[in-house]
């Protein structure tokens, strides 16, 4: 079992480029006891900051210039295939609904709709990063460390 110690010691990214829905995002997971949620503005710096940071949920919109959240889960597929990378959970937060069978068919753990109520935002969380912890639990005792 996963204990709510290790749930909030998970490393969080929120990608959004509205800066008002980054922030709120930010300071209710704050607020709530996650104590590493990084965020960016800008969708195409994604890859490279899980490459470097090995993050255990984004939470990420769809509607973004530059590049899609959609464009963002594809190149993530490439980063899922590291060695040292588990299955990346992507929670999208978005303000499109239409799109929510879309992004769970592109690989998205979960689907959130803006305007979206805090506790049902902080309650998914949590339950989609106890599933991934398990299940990066469960990987690593099978590979033995």
């Amino acid at each position: 079992m996963i204990s709510s110690a290790e749930i909030h010691h998970a490393k969080l990214l929120i990608v959004d480029d509205l800066p008002s829905d980054l922030l709120l995002l930010k300071n209710v997971l704050g607020a709530e006891g996650y104590g590493s949620v990084d965020s960016t503005l800008d969708p195409v710096t994604v890859c490279e900051l899980h490459r470097k940071n090995h993050y255990d949920l984004i939470l990420l919109d769809l509607n973004m210039p530059g590049m899609s959240g959609f464009e963002v889960m594809e190149g993530l597929k490439v980063v899922k295939g590291s060695e040292e990378s588990t299955d990346l959970p992507v929670m999208v937060v978005s303000a499109q609904p239409e799109h929510w069978h879309r992004a769970l068919r592109a690989g998205a753990k979960d689907f959130v709709s803006k305007p979206f109520k805090v506790a049902d935002v902080v309650l998914r969380v949590h339950d989609v990063l106890a599933g991934h912890l398990a299940s990066k639990r469960l990987g690593q005792a099978a590979r033995g460390r």
